[in-house]
Formats: structure tokens, C-alpha cells, sequence
């Protein structure tokens, strides 16, 4: 048997280590001394997904504030007095559980560890899901805290909350740790995770020596292939890709087979109840086993409307008639996945684009235009004409590239307005003053360090903001705040990393008193992305790139220095 124990101390321990490798190393090395192949199952999901599995579509909804009470009555300190403190010092909910669990006479008293199984913290889990009331939940954590270590107490809180672990070791970490653990290549490794949707079930299948058996299934959502910004990445042969406009919507993957049909985003939610015009939409053409991955617009007057309309759907499960009709939802196509239960991912571009032309022209489904490129020249008068049509840009896809799920690389280049956006985190929220009082209305944004052997956290601050939101964005980003919200420092709250915005910026300066060292010049929101991920968020390898990319266009600019020379 493995129990909860070993593998929360073996979490710690990659918590500890720095070096991706040295992580994946003693990740495998647990993985590969599981026998039981349910034990490895949970042991992968518990690591690389939390408490259930993505494809479950389960969720404990056990808050931040549910477990601090939880753990202040516990302890029996008081939760305003002594808890909140603690963990303002801390910096993290389940860091000061963990410490006062140790450390508090009361809360040791209470405790006597076991060697719990897996199964059984399982069990604990799914009574948590079922749990209505906050009493409730809260009894069920103080009989599981009574039976746990600190370090178990931790982890399981961070499982609880479905997102990361927060010990710098993401899902392509795990997927390497299975590939080393019972020595099956990486790639089979990746694509078994992807088309499974398990990271449980991808580990039992890599241990059993039946990667090649894992099986493509409708309806679970599929990782997203990924763009790379042009500017970091060299092209030497442009007539190798093509062009398409790059949509001003919310990238989304239909699952249809007959009369039924779902819709996921790009955070592998499923969010059909928000566009039920769509879903008609393919209904009606009965379609056999197919997934498309497009974009999601609002289309008016034959035109495809800028993002800030769409937001007045997105997240809404039941639009009213009046909402319907005023902003009309339309998917745009621009790749297949899967045609009659058949996936196509290992494809040419060209390949899977005649295949789409075809199922496009049979069943009448909207399609990007593919313009054709041989120098930069195209480019730029490409992108000035996407511009004029009121889209972003361009996006350029290699003629001979298969489908990259869940990867950014140079197969698709972005080609958006030079150096002016970054995909962020909303890391603190800030109390506003004046009107704005009573409301957070200041944020401070970050970018992804948490494959940066630089650092130790996921994330670290790159600017402040506190425009370019409409009055309706600002409540619902409050109501979204203060769910997410972890630490209090006065008027800020700190954060879980759960709240993405596209923050347009005029230039990138060089600040060494910030901890990237870099900041942005007039950031403002362009768009609060509610359908991406923490994952997507730009890196600070992006923002050097940026950096160096506009020194360099600079210098050239300026030509020939004539102000010294050299003897």
C-alpha cells in the first residue's frame, strides 16, 4: 500500500529541490516503486490534477475562508486575532495550517496520525464534494486533521483546490516523471495524457506498457495547440506558412456526434450553457464524430465585433433573448481535430485543412480564410489589412506541422501591434478611493517564473493597472477577487493565481527595484481573459525577449553611431 503520507512527504521533498530535473528525478522515483495500479492512478492525480481528475468535472468547493475557520477552531485561537495574522506572515492559507498544526499545543493534542491510504483520503475528498454547508465541510476537515501530519494537511488543502501545488512542478513535469519512471517515451507519454484526458490513467497505461492502447474519446476536453509571438522566434522560409486574420474572440473546441454537442475553453471548461445558439447551430448538422478548434465571436452586420462585446456573454450559464439577440454568437472554425471518431492530430496542416474544407462544404460551417506568404513584405500588408477588418493580427501556421497540443513552438506564430500586450495574473487587488470606494479597483499584474531556475515562486509582479474596465467588469472582477483572495494586507488582498487580463502596455523599461527587473509603461486593460488559464500568462523570458527585440529595432533605427569613435 502507498500511503497519503509518503506521498506528501515526497511532494515536499520536490518542493524543497531546485532544478526541474532534480524534481522530476525524485518524482519518478516514487512513481516508479508504486505497485497497485489504483495507488499510481491517485498518486499521478494527486500531484498533477488535485483531488479529481480534470475530466471528472468534479469539485470540493472547499474555500480559503471554510479551512481557516476551520483550522482556527481546531486549534482553538482565535481566526481574526491569531489566524488571519499568521497568515498575512506567511503569505499562504495552508503554509499557516500547517505550522499552527505543528506547533499548537491544542491542535497536536487532537491529532493521531495514521498511515491513511490513498483510497481512503479519496473517500475523505468525495464526502467533501457531497458536503452542502460550511459546518459540514468544516466536521469532515477537523475528523481528516485529526488522523493527518502537517505536511498531509497541507497538500490535501492544496488538492482541494484543484489548481497547482505551488512547488514549481506543473503537468509536463509529471508527464516527464512518468516517461523516466517505467521508461516510455516522453511523447507517447504526452500524447496518451492528452487524448485521455487522465494523468492517472496515462501513468497506469505507461507502467503496463500500453501507451499505444489509449484511446481517443469525444467529449472530454483536448489541450489546445499554442502560438508563439513572432518576434521570439525566427522564420526563414515564409512561404512554409500561411496566413490567417487572427480573430478578436475566445478560442474554443467542439465535441459533436449527432444531436449532441459541447463546448469547451481554452481552460478546458465546458461552456455550452453560455452559447446555446452555437450548439443549435451544430445540432442541426448532425455532425459524426467531430471536434473542431476555432474561435468564438460575436458576429454583427456580417462583421466579427471586438472582445469587449463578447465578454457580455462569457460566463453567463442562461443568456436572456434580449442578450441573444443583441450580441449574437457565432464559431469560426479553423482546424480539425477529429472526423468520425477518428483523431487527425499526427496530420500535416494541409492535411487536416482539406479534410476541414470538405466536412466545412458539406455541412455549411464557417471557416478561416488561408492567404498565401513569401516575404515579410506579405506580412506586413496582410496584418495592416486584418487590422482594418477590426482583428487582432495574423497568425502564420506551417504548412507541414501536426497538431502540437498543449505546446507553444514554431508551428503557429502570432503576429500582433509590436511589444503592446502581455497576457498577466492579477496578483494583488488594491481598495479604491473616491467613487471607486468600497471596490478593488487597482491591481497588481504578474508573469510566470515557475520554470525560471531563477526563482522560486510562480509568479512575480511586472506593473500595476487600474483602467480599461468597464463598470460591469469592475463587479464582477470584485466578486471574482474576493472568491480568490488568500492574504489581507489592509486595503489589498493577496490572491490565488486564478484571474487572467491581457494588459496593454506603451513600452517595456528596464526597472532594476522590481524583482523582474523589468516594468511596463501606461499599462492598461485591454481585456479581463475569463477563459484562460494561469498557464497561458506570459513569462519573463517573453518579457526579456520583448526587451531585447525593441533595443535591437532601435538601434537599428538610429544607424550609424557618430558620437565617438574608435582608434
Amino acid at each position: 500500500m502507498t500511503s497519503f503520507r509518503s506521498l506528501c512527504e515526497t511532494i515536499q521533498k520536490i518542493r524543497e529541490i531546485r532544478g526541474s530535473n532534480a524534481k522530476i528525478d525524485i518524482c519518478s522515483d516514487f512513481l516508479s516503486g508504486i505497485e497497485d495500479d489504483s495507488d499510481l492512478l491517485l498518486s499521478a492525480q494527486f500531484i498533477g490534477e488535485g483531488a479529481f481528475s480534470n475530466i471528472s468535472g468534479r469539485k470540493a468547493s472547499v474555500g480559503s475562508r471554510t479551512a481557516g475557520v476551520a483550522a482556527a477552531d481546531f486549534c482553538e485561537i482565535d481566526y481574526d486575532l491569531v489566524f488571519k495574522p499568521s497568515r498575512t506572515a506567511t503569505g499562504s492559507g495552508s503554509e499557516t495550517i500547517a505550522r499552527l498544526m505543528e506547533n499548537v499545543e491544542a491542535a497536536c493534542n487532537k491529532r493521531d496520525p495514521e498511515k491513511n491510504s490513498l483510497q481512503e483520503i479519496m473517500q475523505w475528498f468525495e464526502e467533501l464534494e457531497k458536503a452542502s454547508s460550511r459546518a459540514d465541510k468544516q466536521l469532515l476537515l477537523h475528523r481528516m486533521w485529526s488522523k493527518m501530519t502537517p505536511v498531509e494537511i497541507k497538500y490535501s488543502i492544496r488538492m482541494l483546490g484543484q489548481g497547482s501545488l505551488r512547488i514549481g512542478f506543473e503537468t509536463k513535469s509529471v508527464v516527464a516523471a512518468i516517461s523516466k519512471a517505467f521508461g516510455a517515451d516522453k511523447e507517447e507519454v504526452r500524447y496518451a495524457h492528452m487524448i485521455t484526458g487522465s494523468i492517472g490513467k496515462t501513468a497506469i497505461l505507461a507502467k503496463n506498457g500500453n501507451l499505444s492502447e489509449a484511446s481517443f474519446s469525444l467529449f472530454h476536453p483536448l489541450s489546445f495547440m499554442l502560438a508563439s509571438p513572432i518576434e521570439s522566434r525566427s522564420v526563414s522560409d515564409m512561404s512554409e506558412y500561411i496566413a490567417e486574420e487572427k480573430f478578436d474572440g475566445m478560442r474554443a473546441q467542439i465535441h459533436a456526434d449527432g444531436d449532441k454537442v459541447e463546448i469547451y475553453s481554452r481552460d478546458l471548461n465546458e461552456i455550452k450553457s453560455s452559447f446555446p445558439e452555437i450548439v443549435e447551430f451544430f445540432c442541426k448538422r448532425n455532425m459524426q464524430g467531430t471536434v473542431l478548434d476555432g474561435e468564438i465571436c460575436i458576429f454583427l452586420d456580417d462583421k466579427i465585433m471586438p472582445f469587449q462585446l463578447l465578454q457580455k456573454r462569457m460566463g453567463l450559464k442562461k443568456p436572456g433573448s434580449k442578450i441573444l439577440s443583441e450580441y449574437p454568437a457565432l464559431f469560426v472554425a479553423f482546424d480539425l481535430l477529429c472526423e468520425n471518431g477518428e483523431p487527425v492530430f499526427s496530420k500535416t496542416l494541409e492535411q487536416r485543412r482539406r479534410q476541414l474544407e470538405n466536412l466545412a462544404s458539406s455541412y455549411s460551417l464557417p471557416v478561416t480564410t488561408q492567404m498565401e506568404l513569401s516575404s515579410d513584405q506579405d506580412i506586413d500588408k496582410l496584418f495592416d489589412l486584418a487590422v482594418a477588418h477590426g482583428n487582432e493580427g495574423l497568425m502564420l501556421k506551417h504548412r507541414q506541422s501536426s497538431y502540437e497540443y498543449g505546446q507553444r513552438g514554431k508551428s503557429w506564430l502570432k503576429v500582433k501591434n509590436p511589444g503592446g500586450t502581455l497576457d498577466t495574473i492579477i496578483m494583488y487587488a488594491h481598495a479604491g478611493s473616491g467613487k471607486r470606494g468600497g471596490l478593488y479597483s487597482d491591481f497588481t499584474l504578474g508573469i510566470s517564473v515557475q520554470d525560471d531556475e531563477r526563482f522560486e515562486e510562480e509568479f512575480i509582479p511586472i506593473g500595476k493597472a487600474y483602467g480599461g474596465y468597464t463598470d460591469e467588469e469592475l463587479k464582477r472582477l470584485n466578486r471574482e477577487v474576493k472568491d480568490a483572495a488568500v492574504q489581507r494586507y489592509g486595503p489589498t488582498l493577496g490572491l490565488l493565481p486564478r484571474i487572467v487580463v491581457e494588459i496593454e502596455f506603451d513600452d517595456i523599461q528596464v526597472n532594476r527595484r522590481t524583482k523582474a527587473g523589468y516594468t511596463m509603461r501606461f499599462p492598461r486593460f485591454r481585456a479581463i481573459r475569463w477563459d484562460m488559464s494561469p498557464s497561458d500568462v506570459n513569462t519573463l523570458n517573453d518579457v526579456e525577449k520583448m526587451f531585447r527585440e525593441k533595443l535591437n529595432r532601435e538601434i537599428a533605427e538610429q544607424g550609424e553611431n557618430t558620437s565617438f569613435r574608435v582608434y
